[in-house]
Order: C-alpha cells, then structure tokens, then sequence
C-alpha cells in the first residue's frame, strides 16, 4: 500500500487507488488514468492474489512431540476501502489467525500420524481461520496449505532405522524365495534324473569337458564315449 500525492495518477492493472482529501475517502479509482486535486491523497493497494508463508512454528501433537510446520497462505485484497482503513497490518492478522488455528489442529494428531503425512492436519480449519480474520480486514483467504513437517532429529532418525529395517527384511525374505525356488527345482531334477537313467547318462556327458573320457556302464556292458 502506497500513498501518493500528485494532479495526474494512473492506476495499473491488478491495483486499485484510494483518493482521500482531507482525511475523508473521495472515490475509488479503478485501472486507467484519473485526474486528482492537488489537495487529496492517494493510496494504492495491490488487489493481485498473493502467496504469503508463514515460518516455521513450533507445535506441540497430541503425545506432546514438538514439531516445526510451515504454512502458506494463497490471498487477495477484494475491498481495499477495507483493508486501507481497518488495521495497520491487515496481512498480520491472517498471519496471527492461521498460526493459532494450526496449533489448535496439530494438538489433536499424533506424530507417528504426522510422519510422511501433512495431510492429516486438517487444511480446511486453517482455511476457515483465516478467512475469518481476513474478512473484517478486506481479504479474501483461497486456501492455506502445509509446506512442510520437520520432525525432531531423534523422531527422524528411528523413522529412518524403521524403514531401513523393513527393507532389509524385505531383502532377506527374497534372498530367502530365490533359494527356497533354486532348491526346489534341483529336487525336481534329481527326481526327474532318478526316473530316466538315460537322460542320466546325457546330462553327464554335456558336463564333462571337451576331450574327457566317459565310461558308461549299463548292466554288464561298458561303452566308451570320448
């Protein structure tokens, strides 16, 4: 919010002029090129949607873990007559709103919720929050999201202890089918072996190196096979 004082002011798209005189509001000044008395003041407001971020806050979960949660809030002034003259800081006071609704919504979920899953804090409280802090000030609150969920160290590291855990089991467990699957089919095999003495006999001769020589035994007879 700006205030100017000159004879000619032209107002931008995505702004709107407030022309004040003598400390009275005169007009409201859309886009365009306007002409104003020398004796007024004009203030402007930037009416383009905007996404303010609220800094990490710490909160306190349900189990009483503190974490530190980052917020954004996507806004935008829709009466500027509002936000001029109602609050020194309209902004401040949806900042101030969504950080107290947070800590009210983060109270009620446990951290072992909160791991991996910023959705379980509840956006359309935050949003209602906002929105009604906004209102009395000229602003309009689309949504507030979660940006980001920081755990403490210790929390992050057993988190981080558990999944390596389970992918190591999961290794094992299919280190453990590939054998179990190689073992199965060399009983299969020897079975299928056991049962044909002549593919025996075959499958012995392809193991043996180039050049071997093989004594084939069948009953009282001996074959010689190089």
């Amino acid at each position: 919010m700006s205030i100017f004082n000159r004879n000619r002011w032209v107002v931008n798209p995505g702004e709107t002029a407030l022309e004040y005189r003598d400390g009275r509001l005169e007009r409201v000044l859309n886009p365009g090129a306007h002409r104003v008395d020398a004796r007024s003041t004009v203030v402007r407001v930037d009416t383009r949607e905007r996404i303010v971020r609220v800094a990490p806050q710490e909160v306190l979960t349900a189990d009483g873990v503190p974490v530190r949660v980052s917020l954004a809030i996507r806004l935008a002034v829709v009466d500027p007559v509002r936000y001029a003259e109602r609050a020194e800081d309209p902004i401040d006071a949806v900042y101030v709103a969504a950080q107290i609704a947070l800590r009210t919504a983060c109270a009620s979920v446990a951290v072992d919720d909160l791991v991996g899953r910023s959705d379980v804090v509840d956006g359309d409280a935050l949003t209602a929050a906002a929105a009604a802090a906004g209102e009395p000030v000229g602003i309009a609150v689309r949504a507030v999201l979660i940006r980001d969920v920081i755990l403490p160290h210790e929390i992050r590291a057993a988190a981080m202890e558990l999944i390596t855990a389970k992918s190591r089991g999961q290794a094992k467990l299919e280190a453990a089918r590939a054998e179990t699957a190689a073992l199965r089919s060399l009983a299969n095999a020897g079975r299928m072996l056991d049962q044909h003495p002549a593919l025996a006999r075959m499958r012995l001769v392809e193991s043996v190196p180039y050049g071997t020589k093989v004594v084939l035994s069948v009953g009282d007879a001996a074959d010689d096979v190089d």
